[in-house]
């Protein structure tokens, strides 16, 4: 079963949804930062001033640029900088350290970094033996808070530019301004890495735009909404579920630098946050904690969750605990987002023979099939790899075609997972083909193993 909305692939890229919402906000919040209110305009014109900067520093189209940030407004700025000019964003985890985060440079190869200054020391650590890296621009999380004081110059006292320093001075001045076509890629996402090195997964302008539209059609937000930036806006999630959704539909994002439950309690209340999609144990920790009591939280009506199963259990237990009902979102790094997701209205199915929850019926214009080991298409209620194809799907990983070709046939993602469609279309995620035995005797041992009740 597909909810029936309008949505058409590859006809627009972010840039354009960009330039709609500013064009419709103007003055108007596009973002919220904790309590500080950054318009559309603003967003915009700081987006424009870096991308001068980066420009005079020698950043061109197909250049890569590193993002080692928290959800912060910089990203969002730095990104669409780098857009500007045609370049590829590397959206790397703040998290990693330093030989994780040098594996991804030297994998992308960019021509600058960008990066928080608590953890600068880490991202200069990691540059030292990549060739090629021309500029490095720091950011303190609290540089566009509206009591923040700007340094004099443009470089921090560490020597590094400064990043809304260098947006500032050079907003509204003159540069080639890039266009990038929808097949162009515009982020390159870094996979977890558990079966070998990571590799980037070159999501496109094209995948952004279709999956941030889906988003906004499916759960149907507007300008009224807010969106809860509590995801990663390195991972694709924050990309499209965050970021992207606020393109495609002028609601602001509400950030809060990292997650913490009383801040993010606090902030669903202020701003009347309206929809979020979030790893289940941020609703749990949020629902364990005692602000969840001492806050409003029934502003948000579309919490929705990827990145894990979610049990029936603990969807009542958050039901129940904080009045929200979690429906689950089924996507990986590859589709950019959801490949199926729960209607909004509906609560999913439960597999009689195992006691998962579904993720969703197929996102519309994408296909998924259950295949076996010989590639051939299984019936319903039969076990086997979860493919799917569809204008989410990425082209490949980034400079990596022997493994491209091995995952993506004719634009058909092999997901890894496995998994079992029934005779509605809903989805049921069993587990990890790689790490399991065939999935017959998989869905055996699911079922023997549930609790008796």
């Amino acid at each position: 079963m597909t909810q029936q909305i309008a949505l058409r692939p590859g006809d627009e890229t972010p840039l354009q949804m960009l330039d709609r919402t500013v064009a419709e906000l103007a003055d108007d919040p596009l973002v919220h930062w904790f309590e500080t209110p950054l318009s559309a305009r603003r967003i915009d014109l700081l987006a424009d001033g870096l991308a001068v900067a980066l420009q005079d520093q020698g950043v061109t189209r197909g250049d890569r640029v590193a993002l080692y940030m928290q959800n912060d407004p910089q990203y969002l700025i730095a990104m669409l900088a780098a857009w500007r000019l045609g370049a590829i964003i590397v959206a790397c985890n703040p998290m990693l350290r330093r030989r994780e985060l040098a594996h991804l440079l030297e994998d992308s190869k960019p021509v600058a970094v960008i990066a928080l200054n608590e953890i600068l020391d880490t991202a200069r650590q990691a540059m030292q033996h990549v060739i090629g890296v021309r500029v490095l621009i720091g950011t303190g999380a609290t540089d566009l808070r509206e009591d923040c004081t700007r340094p004099e110059s443009d470089l921090t006292p560490a020597g590094v530019h400064d990043l809304v320093t260098l947006a500032e001075r050079h907003a509204g001045a003159a540069y080639d301004r890039c266009a990038p076509a929808p097949e162009n890629v515009a982020v390159l996402t870094y996979t977890s890495g558990t079966t070998g090195p990571a590799k980037g997964a070159m999501n496109t302008h094209a995948n952004i735009a279709f999956v941030s539209r889906l988003y906004r059609e499916w759960l149907g937000i507007g300008r009224a909404d807010a969106i809860l930036g509590i995801s990663p806006l390195f991972h694709v999630t924050g990309l499209t579920a965050h970021i992207g959704l606020s393109l495609a539909s002028g609601a602001p994002i509400v950030l809060a630098h990292r997650f913490d439950p009383t801040v993010v309690a606090g902030l669903i209340e202020r701003h009347r946050a309206t929809v979020t999609v979030a790893a289940i144990t941020a609703y749990i920790a949020l629902a364990n904690h005692d602000a969840a009591s001492a806050h409003d939280l029934s502003s948000l009506r579309r919490p929705y969750s990827g990145g894990a199963p979610v049990p029936p259990a603990v969807v009542e237990f958050l039901r129940a605990r904080i009045g929200l009902t979690i429906r689950p979102v089924y996507g990986l790094t590859e589709t950019t987002g959801p490949c199926h997701i729960c209607p909004p209205d509906i609560d999913p199915p439960l597999d009689p023979e195992t006691g998962a929850l579904s993720v969703g019926p197929a996102a519309p214009l994408t296909r998924a099939r259950i295949v076996g080991e010989d590639g051939e298409t299984l019936e319903a209620g039969e076990v086997g790899e979860v493919a799917v194809s569809g204008p989410q799907v990425v082209p490949g990983y980034w400079q990596r075609p022997e493994e491209s070709a091995a995952a993506i046939r004719d634009g058909e993602l092999l997901t890894g997972d496995v998994g079992v469609i029934d005779e509605e279309g809903w989805l049921y995620l069993v587990d990890r083909r790689k790490e399991t035995p065939t999935g017959k005797i998989l869905r055996r041992e699911l079922r023997d193993s549930r609790p008796v009740t």
